[in-house]
């Protein structure tokens, strides 16, 4: 499976380079081709860099890396592109100074970019882990794997984004239907307070035991 990063921030980078590393076959975009080609360069195992919509066009699996604020537009642009595609979105829609989600109990960033997409097949994953747990490639905690709790309603899309989840070492934890994203979302708000309010720092996850 052909994995293309749209975006050269940290979480892009962090994942695309672990899924490098894991067996994936990945390419870096960014709107600043530059900055995809150094990300490729960073990763190594063979990455490679493309412009946003060549990259599209060669993967099955695309991480929508951008701040929320970017999808729409950028999504409705390349929105003959991604028919069919499978989208990982591991954004959250948090205001301004971070404080509360912009949007949510009654929708969800996910959902809201699944109306700009309906052709493609979104996923939520990975908004509730900060960037350095991604840049470290460890997916355990004082020996307790973090949870990567996932939403969709594409059968085989949160399989292949399970997969992913799973290679990369974490517990992938199906959530139920994309809607289920009203509810994985604050839970990353929550993570950011967390870390950054109560000063835990950004070396901590959830896990989710059975």
């Amino acid at each position: 499976m052909k994995l293309a990063v749209i975006g050269s921030g940290n979480i892009g980078k962090s994942i695309g380079t672990w899924a490098a590393a894991s067996g994936y076959e990945v390419v870096f975009s960014a709107r600043n081709l530059q900055h995809a080609q150094e990300a490729a360069k960073a990763a190594g195992h063979n990455a490679s860099a493309a412009s946003v919509s060549e990259a599209i066009k060669e993967a099955g699996m695309v991480l929508l890396a951008v701040p929320y604020g970017a999808t729409k537009e950028l999504l409705t642009e390349l929105r003959p592109l991604l028919k069919g595609k499978v989208i990982i979105d591991p954004t959250n829609a948090l205001n301004a100074d971070f404080s509360g989600l912009a949007i949510g109990f009654t929708t969800s960033a996910a959902e809201e970019i699944a109306k700009v997409v309906p052709e493609a097949k979104v996923v939520k994953a990975f908004n509730t882990i900060f960037a350095s747990i991604f840049a470290s490639q460890t997916s355990k905690i004082k020996g307790n794997t973090i949870s990567v709790f996932y939403a969709g309603d594409d059968k085989e899309a949160k399989a292949e984004v399970a997969a992913l989840i799973s290679k990369l070492g974490f517990d992938a934890v199906d959530s139920g239907p994309l809607a289920a994203s009203r509810l994985i979302e604050p839970l990353a708000l929550l993570n950011i307070s967390l870390g950054y309010g109560l000063g835990h720092g950004t070396s901590i996850g959830f896990s989710f035991v059975r």
